[in-house]
């Protein structure tokens, strides 16, 4: 079976040890990577106990294990990896896990910070990285003719 995290390796040879603590994440990017897998496994512990301690207190476990196990994992981007390498200290990983649930598709898309700690990679924070929305059509102005066609001024029709 390949691993979730989009490597492309098999499943026993990519995530699976850090998930099953056989092995450390030697990277931030390699715990991204284990943690988006352990989402996909329902692997809530690893997810909890792969967090900095202030971080372990602020999570709610039953909406997160909730959304590991409601959602169906569609994969994952690493769009960006700022050190965090095996000699670092800490390091950032820009990705997007995209998902479905509730008949929706969405995409996670998250600027982590990580931390090693005592030879550990930790996930420390995250920041949500916001959606930007293009228009397609030019915007229409208040005073000119709505588009829905029906002769009225913008302002008295549809931009009401």
């Amino acid at each position: 079976m390949k691993c979730p995290c989009g490597t492309g390796r098999a499943y026993a040879d990519c995530c699976e040890p850090y998930i099953t603590g056989k092995r450390k994440a030697p990277t931030a990017e390699a715990l991204m990577r284990s943690r988006y897998s352990a989402y996909v496994e329902h692997a809530v512990d690893y997810i909890i106990n792969t967090c900095v301690q202030r971080g372990k207190d602020d999570i709610d476990l039953k909406q997160t294990r909730d959304w590991s196990e409601q959602s169906t994992w569609l994969g994952l981007n690493i769009i960006l990896t700022e050190k965090g390498g095996p000699a670092d200290t800490g390091g950032t990983v820009e990705f997007e896990a995209r998902y479905e649930r509730n008949g929706l598709k969405e995409t996670h898309h998250e600027r982590a910070k990580f931390v090693r700690k005592n030879d550990e990679w930790l996930y420390d924070e995250g920041r949500l990285v916001p959606k930007t929305t293009v228009r397609s059509s030019p915007k229409v102005g208040r005073n000119e003719p709505c588009p829905c066609g029906n002769g009225k001024k913008y302002k008295h029709c549809c931009g009401r």
